[in-house]
């Protein structure tokens, strides 16, 4: 166990889009460092240059940054351990490979690709053991010398001992060991001299002075290879420890890589940016994730951050698998929005808003009607995405009701229903007071007026008013909206009736 400060990386392929998966092992990386006035570390491991994307690189900084979870060094912030991106440390990587097959730790293998799959094949049809037959660690150095010369090109393979076992201990899982009889000479350098992800991995640890490496449980296979890798180097081991895997929300099989589509129809979003133009706030993802393979003491689901990092702890890390509720998380949500202001709730809708209505996010911002629908929409929302259905009336140009039956309630009469809205258009254009409340006592006294029933007419003044059978208070609604456009739309609506 090593005493050194805590030093965790997060070192994700830029080869696409920033995973919910990928997103929990930042996040425990992250909460491990800070729990212990350690350093977050963020590298890129862009050498699969063929699926490299810059909008994937973009896209995981963003999404980073957007969960709060911000690194001490890494891209856009440096340090003294770079350059951060493996594709900038190849001369490393070609310098510790060679001191390998210099001390004979490791080789040059020869073979071609198609001599590795008639060899797989030959394989598959003894139905033996598949795998590297080690032919080129057998070459003697005349040989090795000879194919060389003749320039023939090479990739360099770890020598794995052939006999014993590799014993470590995870520290959410426990002892583990692994024969070595089990493992391969694995390819560490490629030909074209790019390093495959055991030597970089290993490699860019130690020189970073990585103490600590939690990652996803599919990794779990890789440490024995990489064990044999911190023994031939000479170097200190760090601890090793592997997250549980997420499961789809049925709770059955690892979640997928693209959008879940559930028995219900509905669709499950799999990346973290998904999540942040559907209406999510960063807080509740942070605290959702949290939860898929720890829990803060069995009972307590909602919890800030700096709840999270005065109790985390890695060896409380479950190892069975964990299922992603998503309808939890909209429920987590939808508690995380009733918690923040009405101004920050007001701050957080304007570019859902904005997308929804093409209005500029600076002419919402300078929108008062906005500010008086807030507290109403605050006790309603599970997403930010839900409040455009909600007060699309805000921006609609003249309102166009399809069905002229949509503005009578029942056990009202169509005549009824004209003579209400008349009588609120009449009464509220001469309203002096132009407030919720003020709007509410004169319509409460109009309907005592009219004898009829508050149903028969705050019913067909909201159909008349928003279009929607749901939508904020209409007090509210009302005195958002503006006496203008209230009472030429109470007048259309009775002028349908009319018809």
């Amino acid at each position: 166990m090593t005493t050194s400060p805590v030093r965790v990386r997060f070192a994700p392929s830029p080869t696409g889009f920033l995973h919910v998966g990928g997103a929990r092992t930042a996040l425990f990386n992250w909460l491990f460092a800070r729990s212990r006035d350690g350093q977050f570390i963020l590298r890129i491991e862009d050498t699969d240059r063929k699926r490299y994307h810059p909008q994937s690189l973009q896209d995981i900084l963003d999404s980073l940054r957007w969960l709060g979870l911000d690194w001490d060094e890494g891209p856009e912030v440096g340090g003294p351990y770079g350059p951060y991106f493996q594709s900038q440390r190849l001369p490393l990587y070609q310098e510790w490979a060679d001191w390998l097959v210099a001390q004979g730790k490791a080789y040059h293998c020869f073979c071609t690709a198609a001599e590795v799959e008639a060899m797989r094949q030959t394989q598959r049809d003894q139905q033996g053991a598949q795998g590297y037959d080690r032919r080129c660690r057998w070459l003697t150095p005349e040989e090795r010398a000879a194919r060389q010369a003749a320039g023939h090109s090479s990739v360099i393979r770890l020598a794995v001992p052939l006999q014993g076992a590799v014993t470590f201990h995870d520290a959410i899982r426990g002892d583990i060991t692994f024969n070595n009889k089990e493992l391969q000479d694995a390819v560490l350098l490629k030909s074209d001299g790019w390093p495959t992800y055991h030597l970089a991995n290993v490699v860019d640890d130690h020189f970073m002075a990585i103490t600590h490496i939690l990652r996803g449980d599919e990794w779990l296979s890789s440490v024995p290879l990489h064990w044999h890798l911190y023994q031939a180097f000479g170097w200190q081991p760090p601890v090793w420890a592997h997250l549980p895997v997420i499961l789809n929300p049925n709770g059955q099989g690892k979640m997928k890589k693209r959008e879940i589509v559930q028995a219900d129809g509905t669709i499950v979003p799999v990346y973290v940016h998904s999540y942040r133009q559907a209406g999510y706030l960063p807080d509740a993802l942070f605290n959702f994730l949290c939860g898929i393979g720890w829990a803060l003491d069995g009972e307590t689901e909602i919890y800030d951050r700096e709840t999270a990092l005065a109790a985390f702890d890695i060896a409380k890390v479950q190892a069975s698998p964990g299922a992603f509720p998503a309808e939890k998380l909209e429920w987590m949500n939808g508690v995380y929005i009733r918690q923040i202001t009405h101004e920050a709730l007001r701050h957080a809708l304007l570019p859902h808003l904005s997308q929804a209505f093409g209005v500029p996010v600076e002419t919402l911002a300078a929108d008062e009607r906005l500010r008086l629908l807030i507290p109403d929409l605050h006790e309603r929302l599970k997403k930010l995405t839900d409040a455009p259905a909600l007060i699309g009336f805000l921006f609609a140009g003249d309102i166009a009701i399809a069905n002229p039956e949509d503005l009578i309630p029942r056990n009202t009469t169509r005549e009824q229903a004209r003579q209400a809205l008349t009588a609120a258009a009449g009464m509220l254009a001469g309203l002096e007071s132009w407030t919720p409340d003020s709007i509410e006592g004169a319509l409460r006294a109009l309907i005592a007026d009219l004898n009829l029933k508050p149903g028969q007419v705050f019913g067909p003044m909201r159909v008349a008013i928003t279009n929607q059978a749901v939508s904020p208070p209409l007090f509210s609604t009302i005195a958002a909206v503006g006496r203008e456009t209230i009472v030429a739309r109470l007048r259309q609506a009775a002028a349908l009736l009319a018809a």
